[in-house]
């Protein structure tokens, strides 16, 4: 399982440097594609990866919107970039990915939190996402 949670980590990794560069995250994939490519040591990017990224990438405007509408006090402009590409990637693959279970979803986004944000990240994340999983059927409209 470890090799899932490392592909969600770069996906997330591509998300916050498509953000800080302000360029679509697509784009941030091929750059990250390309390097994988002409520098050995960098690790390829792997399938799963690009699934996380590919479908976040079709799903950006709605799971920008879950965000807005859903945290509460939060201008997702203002929210810190670490936070707020942890919920997206989050969000999308809690919503739309069947195949990961959602206590699993969560967890990693929680994980990626304590990882790489403040010691408050965790439970905003994990209380946000518990929120999509209770409304899930509802979210996965376009």
């Amino acid at each position: 399982m470890a090799a899932r949670s490392n592909a969600r980590k770069r996906a997330f990794q591509i998300l916050f440097e498509a953000d800080q560069r302000g360029v679509p995250v697509r784009e941030a994939l091929a750059d990250w594609i390309r390097h994988a490519r002409s520098d050995d040591r960098q690790p390829p990017v792997s399938a799963f990866t690009m699934d996380l990224v590919e479908g976040y990438a079709d799903k950006v405007n709605r799971i920008d919107d879950l965000i807005v509408t859903y945290a509460v006090d939060w201008d997702i402009d203002r929210m810190p970039a670490v936070d707020r590409n942890i919920l997206r990637l989050g969000a999308y693959e809690l919503i739309w990915v069947d195949d990961t279970p959602d206590a699993v979803a969560i967890d990693e986004a929680v994980q990626l939190a304590k990882e790489f944000s403040t010691d408050d990240s965790p439970s905003f994340v994990n209380g946000l996402l518990a929120r999509f999983k209770d409304l899930k059927p509802n979210l996965r409209r376009d």
